[in-house]
């Protein structure tokens, strides 16, 4: 088992039991309503905000338990995460956004671009490697942002309303791409969506909010 949850989420007021887990290689789909928490999930797992209560692990081991006072910092969790605002580097070209976690965590400049080229390659954008974020279209923006958590090599993997963002065309291509690209994905994907097309093209299981 890659990831499971057991416990109570919270944002503010806002309150929501969870008992989920998600192996390896399968893609978990959560949907609900606007309010619903899709995203408190996201980031309670991403470790930007603690459980109220339960467990979250990963592999066995405990990356937020509050009765017992176990945490994982957010920076050692084997976790990517594609957020809705992709929060890509408008200063730095395409390849600098895919390798900077890398180089963060220590790699090496030579090995970090041949990693992210590598991954680029993947989701179909090697010849925009030079290219800045401002000069891409919605679609090519989240396939860097995808490029850049994937390179990461995570054991989970969590989506925030991918394709929520971009045009139709872009979303229909996104929706071919995704599946192809996650099924090379070795570890637990978690996605969020309020869309049943997507739950439909890209999940193997679903959890309703």
């Amino acid at each position: 088992m890659s990831i499971s949850l057991q416990g109570i989420i919270g944002r503010g007021d806002f309150e929501r039991a969870l008992n989920f887990s998600v192996a390896d290689g399968d893609v978990l789909a959560i949907t609900g309503p606007n309010g619903s928490g899709k995203s408190t999930i996201i980031h309670t797992i991403a470790g930007l905000i603690s459980l109220r209560s339960g467990q979250l692990q990963s592999d066995n081991i405990m990356w937020d338990a509050p009765d017992s006072e176990q945490w994982v910092a957010p920076e050692n969790r084997s976790c990517s995460v594609v957020f809705q605002d992709l929060r890509l580097f408008p200063h730095m070209n395409v390849l600098s956004n895919v390798a900077y976690g890398l180089r963060a965590h220590g790699v090496n400049k030579d090995e970090a671009t041949a990693r992210s080229s590598a991954v680029l390659s993947r989701v179909g954008l090697s010849s925009f490697e030079k290219r800045q974020p401002n000069d891409l279209s919605g679609g090519e923006r989240q396939r860097v942002a995808l490029a850049r958590a994937l390179v990461m090599e995570p054991r989970v993997l969590l989506l925030d309303e991918p394709l929520s963002s971009v045009d139709s065309a872009s979303r229909a291509v996104l929706r071919q791409l995704l599946p192809e690209v996650l099924s090379g994905f070795g570890g637990a994907t978690i996605l969020v969506t309020h869309d049943p097309a997507d739950v439909e093209a890209l999940a193997s299981a679903t959890f309703g909010l």
